[in-house]
């Protein structure tokens, strides 16, 4: 399952990830932090990676999630996380996309270029029929990443997480597999301009 791009490729993460990906994480709790749920202290440590890793290998195997470690050609250096979850089959086909990466490599166009890999697995190897985000407005990175892939704005969804301790509005994105692979240059409307 590995799928490779022109910088990087991604593949799925294993137990012998567990360090790289501890680093990964405690490097950038502080820069995380404002975007995700609040997490305790020892959600960092080794062991709570690992627990964590083990837990994702597991939703693998019974097809309910699949995370990849984003990873340079050629050093093969764990940048980010890409993930598909709360995959629900039958007549839906739906997977939940979620991602993050160092900030020593945010804003080069690794992740736009991640979740472009991870939507060609999504539809062309999953099965899934739609991938969706849910992005808060104030992310204006995250939502670059996802209209540089032709993700569809469908609306604005209020108080939908909470984040860092706050119920946030998310702005809705997807693609179904009808408008995969997108055009080239195809653009959506904007979540940036929803709350302004």
């Amino acid at each position: 399952m590995i799928v490779h791009g022109d910088r990087i490729y991604i593949r799925p993460l294993d137990l012998p990830d567990v360090p790289a990906l501890h680093l990964l994480r405690a490097e950038n709790e502080t820069f995380f932090r404002p975007f995700e749920p609040l997490q305790d202290s020892n959600a960092f440590t080794l062991d709570a990676v690992r627990e964590s890793l083990m837990k994702t290998i597991a939703e693998r195997e019974q097809d309910s999630a699949y995370a990849f470690g984003i990873f340079l050609n050629g050093t093969d250096e764990l940048i980010g996380r890409v993930r598909l979850s709360s995959i629900v089959r039958g007549p839906w086909q739906n997977a939940n996309l979620g991602y993050y990466i160092s900030e020593r490599f945010n804003g080069q166009g690794y992740m736009s270029e991640a979740v472009g890999l991870v939507l060609r697995f999504a539809f062309e190897n999953c099965g899934l029929h739609r991938v969706q985000a849910a992005i808060m407005p104030r992310n204006r990175g995250s939502i670059r990443v996802v209209e540089k892939n032709a993700m569809r704005l469908e609306g604005l969804a209020r108080n939908y997480l909470q984040i860092h301790g706050v119920w946030e509005d998310h702005a809705i994105y997807a693609m179904t597999r009808e408008e995969w692979p997108p055009v080239p240059g195809d653009r959506t409307d904007s979540a940036l301009s929803l709350l302004e």
